[in-house]
């Protein structure tokens, strides 16, 4: 490469990290990269600097342990598991955000294969925000749209108060044999047709889980979230209507109607702990209606 070229990509660079540092410091939103390729600590850092933090937030007392997300995922490459996504959650307070809840979501590499690749869910936070917490997901490239597995499956859980690595890391190879759970489910709603009926009664159950705290009216209805956003999504097997609804109810986008009749578009779901819980109510709710069917 000719010396010009190397300065003009390394500037490049440059002004690309100085970009994700902004988004991530400025948004009123979670930080989020995910990228097609493993993630580098450096990649990491940009969006999440609590994973790197040293130690926990002063405000935690001497009960509190602190469980270095950072070492966890060293051992956790270290067993083949590498991370392809992060996502920080938004603070008031500017001092925790060295601190604050983050998650990652790693792939191992016998589980990268197909249209879907089953993922490893890892919270953490060092200011008292999160339990340590570890979960089965799923990845859909066609929507690049995680989703989480719902409450049938292992979930490990672990409070702040002692030295955790190793239980994570062994939480990660039970979560992992779940796939095979996972896989079986997958399988059988693809196998299942569902009828226009059905379908939109899925979707009607889908907004009840969104909205039903909510004091105003929903803005849009089950035609809504069952709206297609390309062709090959236009199939009428349990698997593409569950993965439509999730993709419209996570993404938003959608133009609805607000209490008083004016046109409104529905926001993306971008909080963390939101994000996990929706994800996993409308996974339970698509098991049920399999074992129904």
């Amino acid at each position: 490469m000719r010396g010009c070229d190397f300065h003009n990509f390394s500037f490049i660079n440059h002004l690309f990290k100085e970009a994700i540092m902004t988004l991530a410091s400025t948004f009123h939103t979670p930080a989020v990269f995910r990228s097609e390729r493993p993630l580098s600590d450096e990649q990491i850092a940009w969006v999440a600097p609590s994973i790197f933090a040293q130690g926990k937030h002063h405000s935690r007392s001497h009960r509190y342990a602190y469980i270095p997300t950072r070492e966890i995922l060293r051992g956790l490459r270290h067993e083949g598991f590498e991370p392809f996504m992060v996502c920080q959650a938004r603070v008031r307070d500017e001092g925790k955000r060295e601190y604050t809840r983050h998650m990652l979501r790693l792939r191992h590499a016998s589980q990268i294969n197909g249209e879907e690749a089953n993922e490893i869910i890892l919270l953490n936070s060092h200011d008292g925000s999160s339990s340590c917490q570890m979960m089965a997901g799923m990845f859909r490239f066609v929507c690049a749209n995680g989703m989480v597995c719902g409450d049938t499956l292992h979930d490990v859980r672990v409070r702040h108060n002692g030295d955790a690595v190793n239980t994570i890391i062994d939480g990660a190879y039970s979560v992992l044999e779940s796939f095979e759970t996972v896989d079986e489910q997958l399988e059988e709603m693809k196998s299942l047709t569902l009828n226009k009926g059905e379908q939109a009664a899925f979707a009607r159950a889908a907004l009840t889980l969104k909205y039903e705290d909510s004091e105003k009216p929903v803005p849009i209805t089950e035609r809504d979230l069952l709206t297609p956003r390309r062709f090959s999504d236009r199939a009428s097997d349990m698997w593409t209507t569950f993965s439509r609804v999730q993709e419209n109810m996570i993404k938003g986008g959608l133009r609805g109607r607000n209490k008083s009749g004016r046109s409104m578009t529905t926001r993306a779901v971008t909080g963390i702990d939101q994000n996990v819980k929706l994800n996993r109510a409308l996974w339970v709710l698509a098991e049920e209606m399999r074992k129904l069917k």
